[in-house]
């Protein structure tokens, strides 16, 4: 069986939740602290002993490339100033990994994503990191993913359990032939009813894949009349053929969907912030809430 070396991390979406600063700024780029959220994820892929990441981007999104490459005047100046510690975080970054750049034209979803990263993968298993969710643990989402795929040698899905009110928000899976924190996928259901299921399992934007999935996205794809290419359908048209593992995620976790849960992160992380918690934590105290 190879070894997942590759990650695809699609970053092609609008960021509408928060305008007019993703007008010109990627969703991706925001900063939790001094550290923006697509650097969780390469590192995070990093983590899974992944070598290869491809990022998949739109017009507007040249920030996220800028970041990870080299600033010679930049890295020159902090020489100069003394400032090693800062200048040996902006050198990092261009040698974390190899990083590839993957244009996604349209806004065909998220299968369309992955399909777009083909030529880069081949037939090799890989990773998928989506920029929504930082899930911190002393082992990482990622590497938990990619022990079980390991151990499975089959597609894995992360998910963690939600409250029976939440369930209608999000997208769910039934589970069978429960082992341990995994399980083989049953059925995938659409944000259900409460009373529609009994499962908790909501599927969490990061999977474990093989170069297969490619020929279900393709098959789904010819299949349907919306332009829109999902892995949902794909997901479905595989499992019909193959186990499909859903792993319930150890976690604490980070969601950057939505400015509340943006701002709750950047909190928590101040908090865990060895040179800000203190000062932080005194400021929040004074605050009449």
């Amino acid at each position: 069986m190879k070894k997942v070396k590759k990650c695809i991390i699609p970053a092609a979406w609008f960021g509408t939740r928060f305008l007019p600063a993703t007008k010109a700024l990627p969703k991706e780029m925001f900063p939790i602290i001094d550290k923006p959220v697509m650097q969780y994820l390469v590192e995070e892929a990093i983590s899974a002993w992944c070598e290869d990441i491809i990022i998949v981007t739109w017009k507007n999104k040249r920030a996220i490339e800028d970041h990870f490459d080299s600033n010679f005047e930049l890295e020159k100046k902090l020489e100069n100033s003394n400032k090693f510690e800062s200048l040996e975080k902006v050198k990092m970054l261009n040698s974390m990994a190899n990083i590839v750049y993957v244009r996604q034209p349209y806004p065909r979803w998220d299968g369309d994503a992955i399909l777009r990263s083909k030529p880069f993968v081949g037939d090799e298993p890989f990773l998928v990191l989506f920029w929504d969710d930082i899930i911190e643990n002393d082992k990482t989402a990622a590497t938990q993913l990619v022990e079980t795929f390991e151990r499975k040698n089959s597609p894995v899905i992360a998910t963690i359990p939600v409250t029976d009110d939440e369930v209608s928000d999000y997208g769910i899976i039934e589970s069978k032939l429960v082992d341990g924190d995994s399980f083989v996928v049953d059925k995938f259901l659409e944000k259900p009813n409460k009373d529609e299921t009994i499962s908790r399992h909501w599927v969490v934007w990061k999977y474990v894949l093989n170069s297969d999935i490619f020929d279900y996205l393709e098959q789904s794809a010819s299949k349907k009349v919306s332009w829109e290419i999902r892995l949902a359908d794909a997901f479905e048209l595989m499992r019909q053929e193959k186990d499909i593992y859903g792993l319930t995620i150890v976690w604490e976790r980070y969601d950057t969907w939505s400015k509340m849960w943006f701002l709750k992160a950047t909190v928590k992380y101040a908090l865990k912030d060895k040179k800000l918690w203190k000062e932080f934590k005194e400021f929040l105290k004074t605050l009449d809430i």
